[in-house]
């Protein structure tokens, strides 16, 4: 069974992406426009890529991620890597072509087979909307939060707020940089 990482940057308020507010801190630019930036708070990042076997998108984040991360030098790894859209529109026009293998799944029983293969662990970068469904039907495994000492107020939260049973989780890491950015990885207790 492969293990399924949901890696988000994250406000203090939970959210990751903010919608409301300063037109400048829409999508992942929050991050770099809030705190200074500081190469060892991204070190989890550099591991992701060392130790991931695949990748898995919601629609949006794939078409924000496809065009620019392929040429990339900070990304390079994960471009032979596997990548999974879960998407409903999507076609195989709208996926890119220099990118490795890019396959679209229609459903979240298709993430549950896809956590049967074989392989490395399987990472979810952005994805916010498919974040809290993957969290809602129990498939996350752990989570690698980058904590951002900022409240963003309105915008996509990274957990449900649907009426769920407690997910018990245990921190397995943690540290906090000068910058105020905290790194929690935190497994799902089932």
């Amino acid at each position: 069974m492969r293990t399924l990482i949901s890696t988000p940057f994250v406000s203090l308020d939970g959210k990751l992406d903010p919608t409301g507010g300063d037109p400048e801190l829409h999508s992942t630019r929050w991050t770099f426009k809030t705190v200074e930036f500081l190469p060892e708070a991204y070190e989890i990042k550099g591991r992701e890529q060392e130790e991931a076997g695949a990748l898995l998108f919601g629609r949006s984040s794939y078409q924000l991620f496809a065009p620019v991360w392929p040429g990339m030098a900070d990304f390079a790894t994960y471009k032979g890597m596997p990548k999974y859209v879960v998407s409903t529109t999507l076609t195989e026009a709208d996926l890119v072509d220099d990118w490795g293998e890019n396959t679209i799944l229609r459903s979240l029983d298709e993430v549950a087979e896809l956590k049967k293969t074989e392989g490395g662990p399987i990472l979810v970068h952005g994805s916010a909307t498919l974040t809290v469904a993957l969290q809602e039907a129990g498939l996350i495994d752990r989570y690698h939060l980058l904590v951002f000492p900022v409240l963003l107020g309105a915008g996509k939260p990274l957990f449900s707020d649907a009426d769920l049973p407690a997910t018990r989780l245990k921190l397995i890491e943690h540290e906090v940089y000068p910058n105020g950015v905290q790194k929690q990885i935190y497994d799902v207790l089932r």
